[in-house]
């Protein structure tokens, strides 16, 4: 029977990689850059996740979760030889990043619940896993990562961990809360990009 997470897992991990290695190709980097952006968005939350729950991160216990991540690579180099201009506010890159960004708050929130967090942390969780890959790849291209500067985008995996929290205290299954989770976040995230939706500045 395969899993909530195990789904969102994969999904996370094929979007994320897509994102980062369009990144790479939009700063143009050479192949090598666009592998490493690639699988360092992939695997960068749930790495981070891991550690803070005290266990070895899922990435270097087997080869899967590389694996997956360059074909997400993979997919990135065939699209970026099908886009013309810059790629950053292209459909080509937010759609995948959306979709990432929902399944990764979803993967965190269940680590958090399975691993007994309290609420704070459940949602730190979510929100870190869903965001923690893509800000690692900006820092290495030497940007405010987008979290800090743009729109509603660890908003929704912020408020995703809440979704879930709420549910799974309300007496629902973990693996539904998570698909709820993942749908709550890529809704709004669509909604924000559409309805450019952004946090009041300083």
């Amino acid at each position: 029977m395969v899993d909530a997470f195990s789904v969102m897992n994969l999904v996370g991990l094929v979007a994320f990689a897509v994102v980062g290695a369009l990144k790479a190709a939009d700063a143009d980097l050479d192949l090598f850059g666009v592998a490493v952006l690639g699988i360092l968005t992939a695997l960068g939350g749930g790495t981070m996740r891991d550690v803070l729950v005290g266990r070895t991160p899922a990435s270097l216990q087997s080869v899967a979760d590389v694996s997956v991540a360059f074909v997400g690579v993979g997919l990135a180099v065939a699209l970026s030889s099908l886009v013309s201009g810059r790629l950053r506010d292209h459909p080509a890159i937010q759609l995948p990043d959306a979709i990432g960004l929902a399944a990764f708050a979803a993967t965190g929130a269940l680590v958090g619940a399975e691993a007994g967090l309290s609420p704070y942390g459940v949602v730190v969780l979510a929100t870190l896993t869903a965001v923690g890959g893509g800000s690692l790849a900006d820092l290495l291209l030497t940007r405010v990562p987008v979290v800090l500067r743009e729109d509603f985008y660890a908003t929704p995996a912020l408020l995703g961990g809440v979704v879930f929290w709420a549910l799974v205290r309300g007496g629902l299954s973990a693996d539904f809360a998570a698909v709820a989770c993942a749908v709550f976040v890529l809704v709004v995230r669509l909604v924000a990009l559409r309805r450019d939706w952004s946090l009041p500045r300083v």
